[in-house]
């Protein structure tokens, strides 16, 4: 029985000491990337490039996922609001929900999914294949010309994205709430306008830059660490998208809490 006892904890203790062991390498690739990538040489080439791949062209995909969820907030809010007499509070929740946890999380969440897989890997095909390798032996830091690039466009990218998306998230709450719901269009304005604080909009880009952080962040780390072949790169890839998923709602629970609690 006490053998029993002490092999539980003896596992428990190397879950947690392995999870540890985990944090503290992602940290250090995370210190180690800020650090090389704002010293010279520079590379704003691959900045903008990936300006353009995070940003840019995950616009169709986030404007559609904004400007549904924006009418289905409001047609859910009018649903349950009928049944407490409240259908006057469905602007105030549609700009509130959108901007403050919808808009940046949805916006997260869908650009995880495209980009954190995509770096991971393009980074983990080129780890197994030995280019990683030879960019060193030519004495060009990975770090600062591939890593740091990703890094920094995505802090830059999403939220920008988020003020894209929250603009057409509440336009589809808009649409369903007057040419549905018979909301009168000025009086849908203003009680918008009402209710929306810039403080609303400063916690929404705090949430988005540090969600595109930890997009590049996690999409760069397992796509860098991957080993073994394809099958590395895929289970990379998988890890990649997982744990950017699961920061992004941790972080956005955390920040809520610190800001709203």
């Amino acid at each position: 029985m006490l053998e029993a006892i002490i092999a539980m904890f003896a596992s428990i203790g190397r879950l947690m000491l392995g999870a540890l062991a985990a944090i503290g390498r992602v940290a250090l690739f995370a210190v180690n990337t800020v650090r090389r990538g704002l010293t010279p040489p520079y590379y704003p080439q691959k900045l903008f490039e990936q300006l353009a791949h995070i940003g840019w062209f995950s616009l169709p995909v986030v404007g559609l996922t904004a400007i549904f969820t924006g009418a289905a907030l409001a047609q859910q809010t009018f649903t349950a609001g009928t049944r407490f007499n409240a259908t006057s509070t469905v602007p105030a929740i549609v700009v509130l929900g959108i901007v403050r946890e919808l808009g940046p999380v949805l916006v997260g969440l869908m650009v995880a999914g495209r980009v954190s897989s995509a770096m991971a890997a393009e980074l983990g095909t080129m780890r197994v294949t030995e280019q990683l390798d030879a960019m060193t032996t030519l004495r060009t830091d990975p770090y600062r010309y591939l890593i740091a690039p990703r890094l920094f466009a995505a802090v830059i990218a999403l939220p920008l994205m988020v003020l894209v998306a929250n603009a057409i998230g509440i336009f589809g709450g808009y649409m369903i709430a007057v040419y549905k719901l018979g909301f009168n269009h000025v009086g849908y304005l203003k009680v918008t306008r009402e209710f929306l604080e810039v403080d609303d909009f400063v916690m929404a880009l705090v949430k988005a830059g540090v969600f595109g952080f930890f997009i590049a962040l996690m999409g760069c780390y397992h796509g860098f660490r991957a080993a073994g072949g394809a099958a590395g790169v895929g289970e990379g890839t998988r890890n990649a998208v997982v744990s950017a998923f699961i920061l992004i709602l941790l972080s956005n629970l955390i920040i809520t809490v610190m800001a709203f609690g």
